[in-house]
């Protein structure tokens, strides 16, 4: 069990980011069969090809997945934590080009320790002059060949999610922020102050760390899992499954309910009305979707018309977001 103390001043403090290295990464190990692929089965299944040629034309990337480990240390230069709010693959990929050869040796030593020796042809590689070049030179072609052909939907889903989670912290504080962000996550509240736990592992003692006024680093991801960071070059952060992730990469066939829906408002009416399973904008909906403007406007004329959505304008924006109603149609 992890306790991370929360201070008053941690709310101003706390940030935001999104990772399209990450993303890479974790896109990766679904891919390799690392991970678990849950709902991104059809995903996996879509790109099993592109990483198959992926693995032929650069040998790296099986020195990348000879790497991954769960519940246990991952060299840290390989993801380096986002600078602002993230979202620039080129600089993050620039910072891991740019580690120290010597740091990045004694990284990989530490990550293969206690690890089953890798095979021959990826040991000469994590043991080469230019291990740092070749293994940058595999995340970028990994980033080209997995995830950059989704990337504007995926980027859509990661800042609607952060939108979301970080009106709730501002408004409602941590309880509200933390409530739905993943069940092994929750809050205690003691006085002014409070307790953010994580659930590790049944196995794991409990770890106790405050924040004292840094703020947390809270990073929502698409193909990752629950993960927690307590130590350099980290800072304090939450790494977490974003929300409306079934349905963006290829949703397997609707069954039960969900063909009901679909024979009830249509098929894309009931895409879009699932989709708002977190507020959006119109556009951010057709960058999601792969949708016309026209097409998505008038599909959430008909919805609003019907009871199904409610729109609210802050500022130049118009965010859309399901009624009670809408929610039981789609499933809630």
């Amino acid at each position: 069990m992890l306790a991370i103390e929360v201070g008053p001043v941690d709310v101003a403090h706390t940030r935001y980011a999104i990772s399209p290295l990450g993303e890479t990464m974790n896109a990766l190990r679904v891919a390799a069969g690392k991970q678990p692929a849950g709902p991104l089965r059809p995903w996996a299944e879509r790109v099993a090809p592109r990483y198959s040629r992926l693995l032929l034309e650069t040998p790296a990337v099986g020195a990348l997945t000879a790497l991954m480990r769960r519940g246990a240390y991952n060299a840290d230069f390989i993801h380096p934590p986002p600078s602002g709010r993230g979202g620039d693959f080129a600089a993050e990929l620039a910072a891991v080009r740019a580690t120290p050869l010597r740091q990045a040796r004694a990284e990989i030593a530490r990550n293969l320790a206690g690890l089953r020796t890798p095979p021959r042809h990826v040991q000469r590689i994590l043991s080469a002059p230019d291990v740092l070049t070749r293994l940058s030179d595999a995340i970028e072609a990994t980033w080209h060949a997995l995830v950059e052909p989704d990337w504007p939907r995926l980027r859509t889903v990661l800042e609607r999610d952060l939108v979301h989670r970080a009106g709730h912290l501002a408004m409602d504080g941590w309880a509200a922020a933390l409530s739905d962000l993943d069940p092994r996550v929750g809050w205690r509240s003691e006085g002014a102050d409070g307790v953010i736990e994580v659930r590790t592992g049944p196995r794991n003692a409990w770890q106790r760390h405050r924040l004292g006024g840094k703020g947390l680093l809270l990073m929502p991801t698409v193909f990752g899992t629950l993960i927690s960071y307590v130590e350099p070059p980290w800072p304090y952060a939450l790494v977490y499954p974003a929300r409306g992730v079934a349905s963006l990469l290829g949703p397997p066939p609707p069954q039960g309910g969900a063909v009901a829906l679909e024979r009830l408002v249509g098929p894309h009416r009931a895409q879009v009305l699932r989709a708002l399973e977190v507020p959006a904008t119109t556009t951010q909906l057709v960058r999601q979707l792969g949708l016309s403007l026209g097409t998505v406007g008038g599909h959430l004329a008909v919805l609003r018309e019907s009871g199904l959505v409610t729109r609210t304008r802050t500022g130049r924006s118009v965010r859309y977001e399901r009624t009670p109603l809408g929610g039981a149609l789609a499933g809630d």
